[in-house]
């Protein structure tokens, strides 16, 4: 292909492209002549970019399409309107449309830190590898217990923690292998542990400490191992989208989840900062639990329910994610 007689041909266009993004304000008739020059524009980069790479050329006419975008889909302030109709709609959206994926990856947990526990609990060579007979006293005794210090600063390190667990399950999701692993090991720690609690018959401590904050914190996790695999399904049967766009839309509302889990393990490490190791009767600190982790069902499946009855998927609107742009006339 001829560049220079390219340019040359369409440059009349492009010039007229570039007055019409550089304007304040544009008629209707000018916004629908914007849209048209843009995508006459997007086609002749793409023609350019296939046929006569020129750096020069490419880079003038990204700058010009990128500009022209810009103007046609213009800037977005964020409002507090966009907060709740995050909170209302987006996140239990996203969570709604994994639940069965939280779900499964729940009873895949359960079971296998029970059967960790069971082993450990009954079986003497399990035990041994878990320490030392002294090491075990001194945990079972002293520092399983002193773990839960109550205050900010434990709830501050307890929410980065498990911030940072989640967000490598779901950063991982996309291979299958990340999420798998972090849930398995996770699950084996915890039975584990409770298992070495019940053999030296502590078990009744062991539940009684991690059951006010784990029911919430646990869910969490399980939600970003149900989300990181939901991503990695996605890549393997993308249904009837490409598998790009269903990578991109799932992508998008996977991010929603992660920011949503956020406020999510906040609210697990307030718990776990100032009721499990307060002077709080156990009864009590296991309902605030339970009460915690109600409320967050029930604000994913009754709100999530209706958001995606609505259409929200968690992912963007279809101009924010660039499947659309509008058009004035």
């Amino acid at each position: 292909m001829d560049l220079d007689a390219y340019q040359l041909a369409r440059g009349e266009s492009w010039q007229r492209l570039d007055r019409l993004a550089r304007k304040r304000r544009r008629s209707g008739a000018e916004s629908d002549e914007l849209v048209r020059l843009y995508q006459s524009a997007a086609t002749d980069l793409s023609v350019i970019r296939s046929a006569a790479p020129d750096p020069e050329a490419l880079s003038r006419l990204s700058q010009l399409v990128a500009r022209s975008r810009a103007a046609i889909v213009g800037a977005h302030e964020p409002s507090w309107r966009d907060a709740a109709v995050f909170v209302g709609e987006s996140l239990p959206a996203a969570l709604y449309r994994i639940r069965w994926w939280t779900v499964g990856v729940m009873v895949g947990f359960l079971l296998l830190a029970v059967l960790a526990g069971v082993w450990v609990a009954t079986q003497p060579e399990a035990l041994a590898a878990m320490g030392t007979p002294a090491e075990q006293r001194d945990y079972v005794e002293r520092a399983f217990a002193e773990y839960y210090d109550p205050g900010i600063g434990f709830a501050a390190m307890v929410w980065t923690n498990n911030a940072w667990i989640t967000a490598v399950c779901i950063a991982s999701g996309i291979t299958g292998i990340g999420p798998v692993y972090l849930q398995v090991t996770n699950a084996v720690n915890v039975g584990a542990s409770g298992g070495m609690m019940a053999a030296h018959g502590e078990l009744d401590v062991f539940l009684q400490l991690i059951a006010p904050h784990g029911l919430m914190e646990l869910t969490a996790v399980f939600v970003a191992g149900g989300a990181g695999l939901r991503i990695f399904w996605t890549w393997i049967d993308p249904g009837p989208r490409t598998r790009g766009r269903a990578l991109a839309e799932e992508g998008r509302a996977l991010f929603t989840v992660a920011i949503g889990l956020v406020g999510v393990l906040a609210v697990s490490g307030v718990v776990e900062g100032f009721v499990t190791g307060s002077a709080l009767p156990w009864p009590v600190k296991i309902a605030i639990g339970a009460v915690v982790l109600a409320a967050f069902w029930a604000y994913t499946i009754v709100l999530g329910r209706r958001a995606v009855r609505a259409g929200a998927t968690g992912d963007l609107a279809p101009d924010r994610a660039g499947y659309a742009v509008p058009v004035a006339g």
